[in-house]
């Protein structure tokens, strides 16, 4: 596995990935200090592209990521992470919708956990999925970054005591 550290608008990012692809996209919280895998090795070029595409981003130039992704969990995550990606840039869903997109409409909480065990943040836009009264529901990465993300894509933020999105 090569790991890689990238600087970006909302803070220092961790990439990781192999030869199946990208695994880990990992935001600095509290300023945790990341775990690195004792087989790791720092990447030299293997990381180059996703860094880019991250870039052209966070630029305003990239609004689909087009990179081999390779997250790893249950096969419910894995469902959820698909749905995920189906997000159009710019929009929002929320817990409820994505629970009855992959024909689970009762597991909306475990649609939020598999959403908050998201392993590549970012480009699989945990960050688009809402409260179904449009507010700003947890985010790992905290909701000042929730927030950032979705300003950047257009979406338009009022302030209501905690954020939300406008109607």
């Amino acid at each position: 596995m090569f790991y890689r550290y990238h600087h970006s608008p909302i803070g220092r990012l961790l990439l990781a990935g192999d030869a199946s692809g990208l695994q880990r996209l990992l935001m600095q919280i509290d300023g945790q200090p990341w775990q690195i895998g004792e087989h790791w090795r720092a990447a030299a070029t293997e990381l180059d592209e996703p860094c880019r595409q991250l870039d052209e981003y966070f630029a305003g130039r990239r609004q689909r990521f087009e990179l081999n992704l390779a997250p790893r969990g249950t096969a419910f995550q894995q469902a959820v992470w698909q749905a995920l990606q189906h997000i159009p840039f710019g929009q929002t869903s929320s817990y409820c919708a994505l629970a009855a997109q992959i024909g689970r409409p009762k597991a909306v909480r475990a649609v939020g956990a598999a959403n908050g065990a998201n392993p590549l943040a970012i480009v699989i836009p945990c960050h688009r999925v809402i409260g179904r009264d449009g507010s700003l529901t947890g985010y790992a990465g905290g909701l000042v970054r929730k927030a950032t993300l979705l300003r950047l894509e257009g979406a338009r933020l009022v302030e209501q005591g905690a954020l939300a999105l406008q109607p």
